[in-house]
């Protein structure tokens, strides 16, 4: 397996606007970042990885771009990011950009150019098109508001937004559009960012003639974008720039096969990226989505975990996840909040040494969990407003029961602010917060985490130190054992003569885990549980609610 430095590499990932605030203003900030960079490499990570912070109308948080070369104002300026880029490597930190190019905000300048006409030279860097009679173009559906077309009269034209209103699709058929996006790259590499994640870098090659789609209530027409007839194409000439320096680039691909996925990521000369951000293994407690809940199933996740490091070894790299901005909180999910310090320990081992690279989205590591909004009004995101419609409007929910949906499938529950300590507003900022803070911040908080030796943040710590220039943790085979088990995860990691044994218990009861054969666990060395004390009976032991035991065999 070829070695990079990409694949030795933990990343912490920021969502500014929550992580710290050092003005007062009630907004996270690249200052409020800068404060705490030493805190950031005390986890023992080699890079940041910022959600978009280019200036933007705020319709999605920075997934709406008016500019792609400037910083978000409510978060600095263009000098602190040079300084906060500085800083971050003299620390020996990488830092990678969110690079949004799907679609930019209606208020970028390209697309008030576009809305001048066809005669604008600008008119087809966005996809414009006339509507059939007096309805749109076609049937699609965006992902975030209601129909995919909107439309100008002034020009007597609909544009394509596949995300909300203010997020107007990019024409990447043009050839001027893909030079401008190679020109942002260069951009930002020049200037010593060490790479991207692409923000749903897969939807970009629209189907040819854009074809009605299966009427679905929401992303209809998905199939003429999910994989469009020339991503791959796009891909490469992207690639070119990025061969150009020492970098790296993440793809995002909501709902990409694994097949696609090996093929954009194998090593050899038409590797297309890096690695892909995959949501199947997200999906263990509902139905392609959160807002389709179901109860969590051990063997779903399990058996899509599996899947991706089976296919991907050898072949291409796996990014590891468990929390973004784009997801819950895991221990609400996946774990107990009543046992959260044994859940989220044992996820963090459980994911943290599968082969790939690790990512911890900020909060992650001291265990923070959902919040509990109790007013519709109070919640921010256009993705939350736009599954309230269709839940009142398709499924008749009242507003209690959708209340109760959203508290549990909301992606804004990862983006409460952090929690710094037990002062007030968490220490996140002296202002008023710019959104709700959850009220176990008194319990759960970094300083707190800082001084108890047994806590979540010490753990993560650890696993992340153990997996550091560690050939067997890193570059090792996977394989899963006792898959049909409901209630607990077994997989082994081997490389050379060495082998590791990770076995995880996901009841909230005690239970008997057994290893597998080929396994005498009074051979192995217990290097990292989240319990005193470890018995062994019988090559088994008695598992408590949640432990993880990892042993290590020569």
């Amino acid at each position: 397996m070829n070695r990079k430095w990409y694949k030795e590499m933990s990343v912490y990932h920021i969502w500014t606007r929550s992580f710290c605030d050092s003005n007062g203003d009630g907004i996270g900030d690249l200052g409020g970042v800068m404060s705490k960079l030493d805190y950031i490499k005390s986890l023992g990570v080699d890079g940041i990885w910022f959600s978009p912070i280019y200036p933007t109308p705020n319709a999605d948080y920075g997934y709406d771009v008016a500019d792609y070369r400037d910083i978000n104002p409510e978060f600095g300026t263009l000098d602190d990011f040079k300084k906060l880029l500085d800083e971050a490597h003299k620390r020996d930190m990488k830092v990678f950009m969110d690079l949004v190019v799907n679609h930019t905000s209606d208020e970028h300048w390209w697309f008030k150019e576009s809305c001048k006409g066809p005669d604008n030279p600008y008119h087809d860097y966005y996809i414009w098109r006339e509507g059939k009679g007096d309805k749109p173009p076609n049937n699609w559906k965006s992902i975030f508001e209601g129909g995919a077309w909107e439309y100008v009269p002034e020009i007597n034209k609909y544009y394509l937004h596949l995300f909300a209103k203010k997020q107007p699709d990019l024409n990447m058929d043009n050839p001027k559009v893909r030079e401008e996006v190679k020109d942002i790259m260069r951009f930002w590499l020049d200037m010593g960012v060490d790479g991207f994640r692409e923000d749903v870098i897969t939807f970009i090659s629209k189907a040819e003639g854009l074809p009605d789609g299966i009427p679905i209530p929401v992303a209809c027409g998905i199939e003429h974008y999910l994989h469009g007839p020339h991503l791959g194409e796009y891909l490469d000439e992207f690639r070119e720039v990025l061969n150009e320096y020492d970098c790296f680039a993440v793809g995002e691909g909501p709902m990409l096969s694994l097949k696609d996925a090996v093929e954009f990521c194998s090593e050899g000369p038409n590797k297309k990226l890096d690695m892909m951000i995959s949501f199947d293994h997200m999906n263990a407690d509902g139905l392609l989505v959160e807002w389709i809940p179901r109860p969590f199933s051990l063997k779903s996740l399990k058996s899509n975990m599996s899947k991706w490091q089976e296919a991907m070894y050898d072949k291409g790299w796996n990014c590891l996840y468990l929390e973004n901005h784009d997801h819950p909180r895991v221990i609400s999910r996946y774990g107990s909040e009543k046992f959260r310090v044994e859940s989220g320990k044992m996820l963090a081992a459980m994911y943290i040494l599968q082969c790939g690279t690790p990512f911890i989205y900020q909060g992650q590591e001291i265990g923070m969990t959902n919040i509990i909004i109790d007013n519709i009004d109070d919640f921010k995101d256009v993705s939350t407003f736009n599954n309230y419609r269709l839940f009142k409007n398709l499924l008749k929910f009242s507003d209690e029961r959708f209340l109760k949906l959203a508290n549990r499938a909301s992606r804004e529950n990862a983006r409460t602010p952090v929690h710094w300590s037990a002062e007030k507003n968490a220490g996140f900022t002296t202002g008023e917060p710019w959104f709700k803070i959850n009220e176990n911040y008194e319990s759960i908080n970094v300083e707190q985490a800082e001084k108890d030796p047994n806590s979540i943040l010490h753990f993560y710590r650890k696993l992340i130190n153990f997996r550091k220039g560690n050939d067997l943790v890193i570059y090792g085979r996977y394989k899963e054992y006792d898959k049909n088990n409901r209630r607990a995860y077994i997989y082994e990691r081997t490389y050379k003569n060495e082998r590791l044994l990770v076995m995880c218990s996901f009841a909230s009861r005690p239970m008997t885990i057994k290893a597998p054969a080929g396994y005498n666990l009074e051979k192995g060395e217990l290097i990292i549980t989240n319990y005193d004390g470890a018995t062994i009976k019988d090559n088994a032991f008695k598992a408590k609610p949640y432990e993880v035991r990892v042993y290590h065999f020569k």
